[in-house]
Formats: C-alpha cells, structure tokens, sequence
C-alpha cells in the first residue's frame, strides 16, 4: 500500500494540481513525476539484475559467443570482465536509486545538490548512448554484427533514449524552488 501511496501522493497532493506543499515547504511530485520516476527507476533496476546474470551466463542467449555478437556486438574475446560487468551494474542501481530519490523533492535527500546533480547525469548519459547507438548502428551498420544493429536499433537505443528521457523529466519536474 506505500507503494501506491507514493507513487499517487498524499490524498492531500492528488486533490491538487500536484504541487502541494511537502514538510520541508518544497512542493511534492505529482503522480506523472513519480510514476515516470516507478518506471525509469524499475527498468533501470532491473536492466541492472540482467547485468548480473550477465556476469555469469550468456542467458537468454545459447553461448558467450552468440551473447558476445547479439547483446555487446564484439567478439567473443572482447567481451567485458565479470567485475566490469559488475561495476555497471552498480551504476544501475545508483541510477535507479538516483531517480526515484529525486521524484521526492519535498524530503532533504531528494532535493540535495548530489541526487540533482546525479538526475541530470543519468539523463545526459542515457540519453547519448541511445542517440549515439541510434546513429552509429543506422549510419555505420556494417561495422558491427548484423545481429547487434538490429537489436540496438529496436531495442538497447530506443530503451537508453526512453530512460534517458523519463529521468530528465524528473528532474525538471523536481527543480529546487
């Protein structure tokens, strides 16, 4: 029940246009705010556990080799270490974290400098990953696998571009007063 709680307001926030005051006299996020904050932060999450299965098993794929093509588009031999792997997916879930943090502006932590700041990252990044795989893999097909460009260009991109731009909708809907 928090969870819906927090994602629709307080009774008090849904009555209004979503901007009543929080305890701190900062304006809470309306139901658009968090619930964009829900998905990007869910997806972001869990894009992370992927990361860590990743680590370990070429799932959903039948072989490194296959995964390395399909998923990375490189050579096998290329592939990134365990604890690279690993270490993105702990900027995932620092994202995650990041993003729905910052969808509560009226609590001291969500407002600070660093969870702003770290909004606004997450948002650039994703967001040129998306547009540059988007425009790398469908102006330069030919440089990676076939298999890699189709899924980047229908999914990884689009995804990174979505992501990138939920989180920018956060935190221009969070700015500090």
């Amino acid at each position: 029940m928090k969870v819906v709680e927090w994602l629709l307001g307080s009774a008090r926030a849904g009555r209004s246009a979503g901007t009543a005051e929080g305890t701190a006299g900062v304006p809470e996020a309306g139901p658009a705010v968090r619930a964009a904050s829900a998905v990007a932060g869910t997806a972001l999450a869990g894009i992370g556990a992927l990361h860590v299965v990743w680590a370990v098993s070429p799932w959903p794929l039948g072989s490194r080799e296959e995964f390395a093509a399909v998923v990375v588009g490189v050579d096998e031999s290329q592939l990134p270490s365990a604890p690279l792997t690993l270490a993105v997916t702990g900027l995932l879930g620092a994202a995650a974290w990041l993003v729905v943090t910052g969808a509560r502006p009226e609590r001291p932590l969500g407002s600070s400098r660093l969870v702003r700041s770290g909004m606004w990252t997450v948002a650039g990044v994703l967001a040129l990953r998306g547009v540059g795989g988007l425009a790398s893999s469908g102006l330069a097909p030919g440089e990676r696998p076939e298999e890699f460009v189709h899924w980047d260009l229908a999914l990884h991109s689009p995804l990174c571009v979505a992501l990138g731009g939920l989180t920018g909708y956060v935190a221009a809907r969070t700015r500090r007063p």
